[in-house]
């Protein structure tokens, strides 16, 4: 059984059978520690019963700065997913759901809109996993990964920017049914 608690920076060492997936981003230790420090209630892991890390989700709660409340890409007041990933051995558990709904109630709470995420496009597993939990296609930004998880000779990937409305989202304003149809640059997003 795992036990879900909020990250900790001696943590760090502890992520590797995570991060160990070629799908799986690993970023910069600044950058999990930057996280911590801003989001630090949305940065939780799942633990064995011996204390490894067996699961993360790394999020925030934001909008687009207030220069591009004009723009067709601002995002008002949001959940986002960073990163969520269990190691192999505790997938199939409902690791990877629990720590995504633990991020989509503090959403709910903290009066977001709605939760989003990016998500290679080669990566079915996880498109059909969120599916599952109620999100959709939203747009798909191009050349988004600087690499390409499954061709060598790719210098890029596209991602899915897929969501998921919140309780506040009511007339379901901020998603859309046909976002395999909505395409969009890297630098469109935040």
């Amino acid at each position: 059984m795992a036990n879900f608690r909020r990250f900790r920076p001696d943590d760090l060492n502890k992520l590797s059978k995570c991060n160990l997936d070629p799908l799986t981003e690993t970023y910069e230790l600044s950058f999990y520690l930057q996280y911590y420090a801003k989001w630090p209630s949305l940065f939780q892991v799942a633990e064995d019963e011996n204390g490894n890390i067996i699961g993360y989700i790394m999020g925030k709660l934001e909008s687009s700065p207030d220069v591009y409340k004009f723009s067709e890409h601002y995002l008002p007041w949001h959940a986002h997913i960073t990163a969520v990933t269990v190691a192999p051995e505790a997938r199939r558990l409902g690791i990877g759901k629990l720590l995504t709904e633990q991020l989509e109630a503090a959403g709910d709470a903290g009066n977001a809109w709605f939760i989003d995420l990016f998500v290679r496009k080669t990566n079915h597993k996880a498109i059909k996993f969120y599916e599952s939990m109620g999100y959709s296609i939203f747009r798909v930004v191009k050349e988004y990964y600087g690499d390409h998880s499954t061709d060598p000779t790719q210098n890029s990937e596209d991602a899915y920017d897929m969501r998921k409305p919140l309780k506040r989202d009511v007339k379901k304003e901020h998603i859309r049914t046909d976002g395999e149809k909505h395409e969009v640059d890297p630098t469109d997003v935040w």
